[in-house]
């Protein structure tokens, strides 16, 4: 099976400051790419507006599960890892991934792996039974990425994916990313750090600028 996704036209502002405007992509199967640019530059953004999570953001952004198939919106299709990492504190590591497995359940005819089979990937099958919020930053990120592994998506789109990590952690998340890459996934990522991945291309976002045609803006602001 062929899978892609592409991005339309994706334009997002805020007040009379455009974010960015026009972004267009296309991406294969086993391919990835990485947002770059400094802080406030919009990266995050454009994950979120291609999962379609910012109101009043134009464009729209599709995945096509073979040759021929109907697009359908990319979020049906992807994983997101945002900053936070979207745990219940007071809900053991194990409960939190139970949780998300039923939740999201496995796209198309993929598997997902075992809640505890997802966690040794991550090295950290021996925390699942404590409340999340007594992990560290370090192992609090790990739990969460490794909910990517326990239901399948072909799509994973990263917001500093590497946060908190030591050097050991990001070379297995760089490991898991590529594996994943070559299983056939795409990845996406918005970050500031090397992520050592195959296929891989980047975008620069150079940050948000003052809508020029604005009639209440003052010129000389």
């Amino acid at each position: 099976m062929t899978i892609a996704v592409r991005a339309d036209d994706l334009t997002v502002s805020r007040g009379d400051m455009l974010i960015f405007s026009g972004l267009s992509l296309s991406l294969a199967a086993g391919e990835s790419l990485v947002f770059t640019g400094p802080n406030g530059a919009g990266k995050s953004t454009a994950l979120r507006a291609m999962l379609g999570l910012v109101g009043g953001a134009e464009g729209k952004a599709s995945f096509f599960a073979g040759d021929g198939a109907e697009p359908l919106p990319l979020a049906f299709a992807a994983h997101y890892l945002a900053h936070l990492n979207a745990m219940k504190p007071e809900m053991t590591a194990r409960e939190n991934l139970v949780f998300w497995k039923a939740l999201t359940g496995d796209f198309g005819d993929g598997g997902g792996m075992a809640v505890d089979d997802a966690a040794d990937a991550v090295g950290l099958i021996d925390v699942l039974d404590l409340p999340f919020g007594f992990l560290s930053a370090g192992q609090k990120r790990r739990i969460a990425f490794s909910r990517l592994l326990s239901s399948h998506r072909p799509v994973w789109l990263l917001d500093e994916p590497t946060a908190a990590l030591d050097s050991a952690a990001k070379t297995l998340f760089s490991g898991l990313m590529n594996a994943h890459l070559a299983a056939g996934g795409i990845v996406i990522a918005a970050t500031h750090e090397p992520l050592d991945l195959a296929h891989t291309k980047e975008m620069r976002f150079a940050g948000p600028v003052r809508l020029a045609d604005d009639p209440f803006m003052d010129a000389e602001a």
